[in-house]
């Protein structure tokens, strides 16, 4: 199964960056920047960017810490990883990382923040919660954890396509991220913050003090 939805995610990488601009219209990484500018990081710090995808968070991140810091960004799909490398240029402060987000290669306290953008939802059964666990490990005491997702959607068919998605991590899963997303991530941090994007259809949940 991880096999095929690597593949899966090696050929999605194609139209991915089209696909999240048309769904959150957010064509000029709004989001993005929106995303980096809640982290809190300041120059010279380092961040980790998980299930990067084409790594759209990256340069933005990479703006916050600037070229004394390090920017990571970790996927399991090397098309995604590839498809990000054009963003990157020869970047030599901002690295890609071919890893399993339930395992991360990291040590432990290593970075200033840990980003995640509309790309959990697609983490599935317990890699879900091993992912939480490792990110608690690998951020510094006190820093945030930051998960921006679609939040539901006014549209009746799009609203239909993110339960479909939902839907793809399992029943028990989607009912537990539906009902009591706040509660799943509080078993891993002790604060946890909702806000809304400008677009209105997509939130972040800052988390801080891990458990």
């Amino acid at each position: 199964m991880k096999r095929f939805r690597q593949k899966y995610y090696d050929y999605f990488s194609r139209i991915y960056d089209r696909f999240v601009a048309i769904h959150s219209t957010d064509r000029a990484l709004r989001l993005r920047y929106f995303l980096a500018d809640n982290t809190g990081l300041k120059k010279g710090g380092n961040v980790l960017d998980i299930c990067t995808g084409t790594g759209s968070a990256l340069i933005p991140l990479k703006e916050k810490v600037q070229a004394q810091g390090r920017v990571v960004g970790v996927d399991f799909s090397i098309g995604m990883l590839q498809a990000g490398k054009s963003k990157i240029s020869d970047d030599d402060s901002i690295f890609l990382v071919l890893a399993d987000v339930a395992y991360l290669p990291f040590k432990n306290e290593a970075f200033h923040a840990v980003t995640c953008s509309h790309a959990f939802y697609e983490l599935k059964g317990e890699t879900q919660d091993n992912c939480l666990q490792e990110i608690g490990r690998v951020l510094k005491p006190g820093s945030p954890f930051l998960m921006m997702e679609h939040d539901v959607p006014k549209n009746l068919f799009i609203r239909m396509l993110f339960y479909l998605r939902l839907l793809s991590m399992g029943p028990k899963k989607a009912l537990e991220i539906l009902r009591h997303e706040r509660e799943l991530l509080m078993r891993y941090f002790r604060s946890v913050e909702k806000i809304s994007t400008p677009t209105g259809r997509s939130k972040i949940m800052i988390c801080k003090g891990r458990i």
